[in-house]
């Protein structure tokens, strides 16, 4: 009779597990709404502009050969935060040119990708991975990323299909591991970081650093912020075909991309 009672008691066991892991995925997925929320009201309401141009002003004044690093480590919370970067990239060339603004804006966005990568690995992923068992196609597309998540990532950067910061986040939910992450990213956001770091070169004053970048910035961060609160709540079966299709055409640049380099 024990036997039995356990047998009959092993369902409700886990429909109560699957309730559970069903609302610690919902509070993770409100509590990332709530924090776009936030911020999204700080980035309206501050003043931006001036409190970047203000550091990098206290950079050039204050820390001298530390001035690199400090402003590496700066990407870390505009990229979290999903607060453009470009304006740190610029700067990185107005202050300290080629190659020391490069070697420094590349290793801060980095830095930043990779942070926003781990948190929306923490936040978003569970109820990523809840949803997986209803799409065997985005299933397909976890296990080839698992396999060749190096170049698919590598292949993202180079050819900007999606918003970088979206990017970073909806990576992190990915099988992609952290090291091929890193590197893809590091290697990937290379051209497009010399480029504004060469334009940073080429600035005569930080007054044109920050030349019109608080409404370029504005309206960069709504359309992000559009793509974290819509991309959610649209038909999960929409993001798996968008998904699908979007790693169709990667695959195909890239046997190309094999093909001409034989």
């Amino acid at each position: 009779m024990e036997g039995e009672d356990a047998e009959e008691c092993r369902p409700w066991r886990r429909r109560l597990s699957s309730m559970a892991v069903s609302w610690s995925a919902l509070f993770r997925v409100s509590l990332l709404f709530l924090l776009v929320a936030a911020i999204a009201t700080a980035f309206i309401t501050l003043p931006v502009e001036k409190i970047l141009k203000d550091f990098l002003v206290w950079v050039k004044q204050n820390l001298g050969p530390w001035g690199p690093v400090v402003l590496a480590f700066a990407y870390i919370p505009l990229t979290v935060l999903a607060v453009p970067a470009s304006i740190l990239t610029l700067g990185g060339g107005y202050l300290f040119g080629l190659p020391v603004g490069f070697v420094a804006d590349s290793t801060g966005a980095t830095l930043g990708a990779t942070a926003a990568f781990l948190l929306g690995r923490t936040v978003g992923r569970p109820y990523v991975i809840s949803k997986l068992k209803d799409y065997p196609k985005f299933q397909a597309i976890a296990i080839a990323i698992q396999r060749s998540g190096f170049k698919i990532v590598l292949l993202l950067r180079l050819v900007p299909l999606l918003p970088f910061n979206m990017l970073n986040y909806l990576l992190s939910v990915t099988p992609v591991s952290i090291g091929a992450y890193m590197m893809a990213s590091w290697l990937g956001m290379m051209p497009i970081t010399f480029a504004l770091v060469y334009v940073g070169t080429t600035l005569k004053d930080l007054s044109d650093v920050t030349h019109e970048w608080s409404q370029v910035s504005t309206t960069r961060w709504v359309s992000n912020a559009n793509y974290f609160t819509c991309f959610p709540l649209q038909s999960d079966l929409l993001q798996v075909n968008i998904t699908y299709e979007i790693f169709v055409r990667l695959q195909l640049k890239w046997q190309y991309l094999v093909f001409v380099a034989h």
